[in-house]
């Protein structure tokens, strides 16, 4: 199957061509999500995702608009959910088409007529427009009942949780606040409302439930609208937080959907590339205060690493250079005692902690960026330089804490912090993957990291720091050449640790190739051929490259289960797709005009675009045994990123 610049499903009335996800963003960290059958199957789902602090405090407000159409010899519910122990309800059987033109579009057959609903999030705004057009012989009527959510992301609505009716008419206009603490529900009509405050209850979220937590929501209503059909004229619904444009809502629509077709780089580029473009803008944040990077939908929030990995495929290969800069003085605004903080703080979220890997990638996403804008920019050199400073500064501090330099010059790391590689994940309380001491990739980074900053301290005049910063380099590579190279696997380790198991120090895991693709420096010729021939030998697979060689003893093949299950699995074995990013560019380094590998590289990658959970995105993880399905965040930003440097930049396709 080929890739599409605007995806499309003929669905014919079954369920199960159905139940694919789609995804609407706004720009400021709202959004629209659900299956193609607008049955939600995660609590993350619904129609009016709102972010009240732009990008983050998401909200579920309206999770559904229950929609009937009314004929003069028939009625037709058009919506499907899941309720406990009966069959899903079956609007489905109505449904025959849906698109993402690039409009989230849904085509009903109603006996010999048919009826479309298009929805729309205004840019920079908690509104959505939602279009209904009747095509049928005779006028029809059409009535919609909002069913509100009103909580964070993560939880789940009850009743009697406090929701009340709380209803202020206005000519074309219903106000409703059921929840005091946040601002009301504004919706637009051409109609009648009709209040009748109720209660749907026991929504089942089966994605949910398969990863063994509470997947049952109740959902409130205030009333119904009703709305004339007449014969291909469209009718409009408008629904925001606190205030609704006055804008026409034909007009809000138009300019969303002016401004996603305009996201098209144009038929230069293959269809890959270009849907590609399309898929990366759901990532990015920039109509806000705080421009950032989405890391992944629908639950992921903004990560510091999964921006500064993003950050040249999803805004640099675009052109989107100043956006760029933007983003990286968002993400790097918050840092504690030297060191960048792992993320932004979603709404009732855990505070976030500092991270090692986060802050040594910095460093690598400002050497992509001064590609481009040069070593004098005045951003790189007033905002970036200072934090890069700050972090050697820091590694380089005698005092050993969190991250330190051995007498060697390697870069070690221990602790209790999570947050020290990108491998860290706890289940059931215990750190799965420990990797505190030497990791591999941490030593390449840090190398990295340190040529970067005595470049940037030659721009400035500081040749005391530059020579400080080329002094590290040197003992960290030095000192890697001597004791990295484990004969037994012809392959590096993993990590160092005088306290850990010879066979998780000696697993083959992918964060070699990660070392060899920042800092090629750091091995032999040969031994970058023998860590690509590992990694493709053992590593690799149609979605990704694995996390854990499938020899190992502690190799788990599948992603399934419940959530401790499930973050058992994120490193043993489970595949992440923005890995093929990384092994193309450490495999074409070595060949770079090899052409059967640049064709081998694409169709990998093709393969692994065309076989996602979500309409035009690409997924966050896969498991690593036959069939390779996919799981973890539907849509992932790394995983986007990572595809598009590839095909426009290493593989100019």
């Amino acid at each position: 199957m080929k890739p599409e610049l605007w995806p499309s499903v003929e669905t014919r009335g079954e369920l199960a061509p159905a139940e694919f996800e789609w995804l609407h963003t706004n720009g400021a960290g709202a959004y629209s999500m659900s299956t193609g059958a607008l049955m939600h199957t995660r609590r993350f789902h619904g129609m009016l995702v709102a972010a009240l602090d732009p990008p983050l405090e998401r909200y579920v407000l309206l999770s559904h608009a229950e929609t009937t159409v009314t004929t003069r010899k028939r009625v037709y519910s058009l919506s499907t959910h899941r309720f406990p122990d009966v069959a899903p309800t079956p609007g489905y059987r109505l449904l025959s088409s849906f698109a993402q033109d690039p409009l989230p579009r849904w085509t009903y057959k109603l006996g010999a007529a048919s009826f479309e609903r298009t929805l729309a999030l205004v840019r920079g705004k908690n509104v959505l427009v939602i279009r209904y057009v009747w095509r049928g012989k005779f006028p029809a009527k059409l009535t919609v009942k909002p069913l509100l959510s009103m909580r964070p992301i993560h939880e789940l609505q009850r009743e009697g949780q406090g929701l009340v009716q709380a209803v202020r008419l206005r000519p074309g206009r219903v106000v409703v606040r059921p929840v005091r603490e946040l601002p009301p529900m504004v919706f637009g009509h051409s109609g009648m409302f009709m209040g009748s405050p109720d209660w749907w209850r026991r929504f089942e979220y089966t994605a949910d439930q398969r990863r063994n937590v509470h997947y049952q929501e109740d959902l409130w209503t205030p009333g119904t609208f009703e709305l004339a059909l007449r014969p291909g004229e469209p009718t409009y619904l408008v629904v925001g937080l606190g205030e609704i444009p006055e804008t026409e809502p034909s007009e809000l629509m138009a300019q969303t959907e002016n401004f996603l077709r305009a996201l098209d780089p144009g038929k230069e580029h293959s269809l890959a590339v270009r849907a590609l473009h399309i898929a990366a803008e759901q990532y990015r944040v920039a109509d806000c205060e705080r421009p950032a990077t989405i890391a992944g939908y629908p639950w992921l929030g903004v990560r510091t690493r999964d921006t500064l990995i993003s950050l040249v495929g999803l805004y640099l290969v675009p052109g989107l250079v100043e956006q760029a800069k933007h983003v990286l003085a968002t993400v790097t605004s918050a840092h504690r005692g030297g060191l960048l903080l792992s993320g932004m703080k979603e709404s009732s979220t855990p505070n976030e902690s500092p991270s090692v890997d986060a802050s040594l990638w910095l460093f690598e996403t400002v050497r992509e960026l001064v590609k481009i804008t040069g070593p004098s920019d005045d951003f790189v050199q007033q905002r970036m330089l200072p934090l890069l400073i700050g972090i050697f500064d820091r590694v380089t501090r005698p005092t050993p804490a969190m991250v330190w330099l051995t007498d060697d010059g390697l870069l070690e790391t221990g602790g209790d912090a999570e947050a020290l590689t990108w491998m860290d994940s706890f289940a059931r309380g215990q750190l799965v993957t420990p990797r505190r001491g030497l990791a591999v990739e941490l030593q390449a980074l840090w190398s990295r990291g340190c040529d970067t900053l005595a470049m940037l301290a030659d721009e400035s005049g500081n040749s005391q720091l530059a020579h400080r910063a080329r002094a590290a380099r040197d003992a960290t590579r030095s000192a890697f050449k001597k004791c990295f190279w484990c004969e037994e696997t012809n392959y590096p380790y993993d990590h160092l640790d005088a306290t850990a198991d010879p066979l998780a120090t000696s697993a083959i895991r992918p964060n070699a190739l990660i070392a060899l693709s920042v800092d090629p420096e750091m091995f032999e010729r040969w031994q970058a051929q023998a860590i690509v021939l590992q990694a493709r030998t053992r590593l690799l697979t149609p979605k990704g490259l694995r996390t854990l060689d499938p020899g190992h003893p502690q190799y788990v093949g599948y992603y399934e289960g419940g959530m401790e299950d499930l973050r058992a699995a994120y490193h043993q074995g489970v595949v992440w797709g923005y890995l093929l990013g990384v092994f193309a560019r450490a495999a074409l380094r070595l060949e770079p005009d090899d052409f059967e590998l640049q064709m081998d590289l694409r169709d990998s990658i093709l393969a692994a675009m065309n076989h996602g959970p979500t309409l035009g995105q690409v997924s966050q993880l896969a498991s690593g045994d036959p069939p390779f399905v996919t799981g973890g965040s539907p849509a992932q930003a790394w995983s986007v990123a990572e595809f598009l440097r590839t095909l426009q930049r290493e593989l100019g396709r």
